[in-house]
């Protein structure tokens, strides 16, 4: 294993930073739609994400949606994986691949909530940030990636029959942050290290993001007037309160 300084090597993470960003930036719901002859963000609730896909334009054209956000924020994690999987911070045991992939994943994520290419205003990131962890933990152990699809499913179960997409969504975030919480825990005995500290960081703030993204729903929820996601057939195009 070698050694990484961040004084001879910060210059590739703010590179890391930009190109991230600018994937992120990349908003399939608008692309997929356009195909349709239309523009998601001019039906149903005008967001441009997965929720809105499957309510607009069906279950099949929601289920792309979500599998190629998916993957736009699980590739970049990877990259970083093996680009940095050899090294440690110097002076230190943390792996650099384990700050790396988040640190990636979260300027994918928040190009796509605040897009510069859409005015700052693009989807909720729930689809990119739940492929962000999937492929992520599946770097630590490859079975972890069945567990990750396992609770993937259950979320998704979820909001199929109980139809609350927004709770849903949240719920799938916060679940796979504590895993890969879980995981850090066992893995650094120090966790008063900056490093690590710094990688639990990146775990919150994908959270704080995905929660500012939904704040129009966490208000709904709480005044019992969210609108339901009913995903179990297509639908035609509705007007929904935008979120």
């Amino acid at each position: 294993m070698k050694e990484l300084a961040l004084s001879r090597s910060w210059f590739y993470f703010v590179i890391a930073a930009v190109v991230c960003y600018l994937i992120g930036c990349f908003n399939f719901a608008v692309l997929i739609s356009h195909v349709k002859k239309k523009d998601i963000r001019d039906v149903g609730s005008g967001n441009p994400g997965t929720m809105n896909m499957t309510r607009s334009f069906g279950l099949k054209f929601g289920a792309i949606n979500f599998f190629c956000d998916l993957v736009k924020g699980g590739l970049p994690a990877v990259v970083a994986y093996f680009i940095f999987k050899d090294y440690y911070f110097e002076g230190t045991i943390v792996r650099v691949s384990d700050f790396a992939r988040y640190f990636f994943g979260v300027f994918v994520i928040i190009g796509h909530v605040f897009p510069v290419t859409m005015k700052f205003k693009g989807g909720k990131g729930i689809a990119s940030t739940m492929g962000l962890f999937t492929f992520s933990l599946a770097c630590d152990e490859w079975w972890y990636f069945l567990i990750a699809a396992a609770f993937l499913t259950l979320v998704l179960l979820y909001i199929v029959f109980f139809e609350w997409g927004s709770m849903g969504s949240l719920i799938g975030v916060a679940g796979l942050t504590a895993f890969q919480a879980t995981v850090f825990f066992f893995r650094y005995e120090n966790l008063l290290n900056g490093w690590v500290i710094a990688c639990l960081g990146l775990l919150l703030a994908l959270n704080l993001i995905t929660w500012i993204a939904h704040r129009k729903n966490i208000y709904r929820l709480l005044a019992g007037e969210e609108h339901r996601t009913i995903v179990r057939k297509s639908r035609k195009p509705e007007k929904y309160p935008l979120d």
